[in-house]
């Protein structure tokens, strides 16, 4: 288990919009993540005090980003950055997640890593209930491009 003080400072995402509390397992093609912040009154994805579950795309797109992280850790380097550019055949399983007891568990696997770009699949469960699922593809900064 890798908490999140292990990883926080390789992602770009900080503060309460980093939704992830721990990584579970990960390895080269996936990542197992948990989180409580779903039903954290400070999440700042929350709309009215509700979190709707369209949300939990970021809570996958994130953990694709903690694995990217930790791959290129692993190999002496930082990860490049990305930009999230499409999410394909989402399916959401429930409409708002805030009142969830415990965490989710958020998986995501590497299903295409073509150096400018990836693509991954993600599921996101409450106690092995399937919340939301989907496709997500990134562009990476090449080396040598400025964002």
């Amino acid at each position: 288990m890798l908490e999140k003080s292990d990883w926080a400072q390789l992602i770009p995402h900080a503060g309460s919009m980093c939704l992830l509390d721990a990584v579970v397992e990960y390895d080269a093609a996936r990542i197992h993540a948990t989180s409580a912040t779903h039903a954290d009154a400070g999440n700042p994805l929350r709309d009215a005090g509700r979190l709707h579950a369209v949300a939990l795309c970021e809570y996958g797109a994130q953990a694709m980003a903690v694995h990217g992280a930790l791959l290129a850790r692993e190999h002496g380097g930082r990860a490049r950055p990305g930009w999230l550019v499409s999410l394909r055949d989402v399916e959401l399983h429930a409409e708002f997640v805030e009142a969830l007891p415990g965490a989710l568990d958020v998986h995501a696997e590497c299903l295409l890593d073509a150096g400018s770009s990836m693509q991954y699949a993600f599921r996101v469960e409450h106690a092995g209930v399937l919340l939301a699922c989907g496709r997500a593809a990134v562009l990476v900064q090449t080396q040598g491009e400025t964002s």
